[in-house]
């Protein structure tokens, strides 16, 4: 399992935390960074840091773009765990530094991993056709 891809899931969890107690995800991150170094571990991978502050810096953009992609399904309507996947994939599709299919591909890994049967090809979906229209979008906004 590469670095690049343990950070991913460290970044998930912190997401899926932040969403499901609906707490501010740099405070789950900053909590979470804080009790590592208060029980002696290594610290967090910077990528880490870098997904959680991303998603949140363009969370509006982000779930804006979901629901408005999304066919048949609202935000709330999707498993929590699959809502933190396509929030982080949507942020690597659009202003990450890793190329879209690379993106796309890891939120799929995620989705296989933790998330139901029917998630993968929804999450695949879903930022296929985010990443499809990406030359249109105003990611500015």
């Amino acid at each position: 399992m590469s670095a690049r891809h343990k950070a991913r899931k460290r970044a998930l969890d912190v997401l899926f935390q932040a969403d499901l107690r609906d707490l501010d995800p740099l405070v789950v991150l900053a909590d979470s960074e804080r009790l590592r170094s208060d029980e002696g571990d290594a610290p967090l991978n910077p990528y880490v840091a870098e997904l959680v502050t991303g998603v949140a810096a363009h969370r509006a953009r982000i779930d804006e773009l979901l629901t408005t992609y999304s066919l048949g399904w609202t935000l709330e309507r999707m498993p929590g765990v699959d809502r933190a996947i396509l929030r982080l994939g949507a942020y690597e599709v659009l202003w990450g530094d890793v190329p879209e299919a690379v993106a796309i591909d890891e939120a799929v890994t995620l989705a296989k991993e933790l998330s139901t049967d029917d998630s993968p090809a929804f999450v695949n979906g879903l930022l296929a056709r985010i990443a499809g229209q990406r030359s249109t979008l105003d990611l500015e906004a």
